[in-house]
């Protein structure tokens, strides 16, 4: 008998705290979270003991790590060892500079592709084998991407991110209800694209 596919848990949303990292592009992952929350009624507390943010999201644990984007791993570990939560029932959402603005890409495994909060997580879990969805906050200047990844989205682009924190919600309840490959098969642009031809 082939093994069941493991179940999502918990969704961490990745970002910065405090009010001065509020709707820049490298909080999405946080912004997508607080939605998710806000559409199952649930409220945020605050853990002292493993510096987070956590909810309830149905049978899932959600959860905003309040360390800076770098240390994202520490509170992550702490807690999935707490509720015994092993690394591919967990999906990370996080931005991505290397897609799009508005695409989402799910995966259920693979390297940090450069992102510090990713990179954080796989390092304290020892493991890649960790689901993540990464949404797209558009390409940086050529001058860098850290002023980019810290501002905050343009006037025009604000719709876009609208719709796109929509989906991302859809694809993350998706993804624990009927589990990431029946998400990755709905919400991944290649599987969009073969349902538009």
């Amino acid at each position: 008998m082939e093994e069941a596919p493991p179940q999502i848990r918990l969704i961490a949303g990745l970002g910065n705290p405090g009010p001065e990292y509020a709707a820049t592009r490298h909080n999405i992952g946080f912004m997508v979270v607080d939605q998710l929350a806000a559409q199952f009624g649930s409220t945020w507390e605050r853990s002292t003991k493993w510096d987070a943010l956590w909810t309830k999201c149905g049978g899932a644990l959600l959860v905003k790590p309040k360390s800076f984007m770098n240390r994202s791993g520490y509170p992550l570990f702490a807690i999935a060892q707490f509720y015994k939560i092993e690394p591919p029932e967990i999906l990370v959402v996080l931005d991505d500079l290397a897609l799009p603005l508005g695409r989402l890409r799910l995966r259920s495994r693979g390297g940090s592709g450069g992102h510090n909060g990713l990179e954080s997580i796989i390092m304290q879990f020892g493991a890649e084998e960790i689901p993540r969805l990464r949404i797209g906050i558009g390409q940086a200047p050529p001058e860098g991407s850290v002023d980019y990844v810290l501002s905050r989205f343009l006037e025009e682009e604000k719709p876009i991110v609208r719709s796109t924190i929509d989906r991302a919600v859809e694809a993350v309840k998706c993804a624990i209800d009927n589990g990431l490959i029946s998400a990755m098969n709905t919400f991944n642009p290649e599987s969009i694209q073969g349902q538009q031809n």
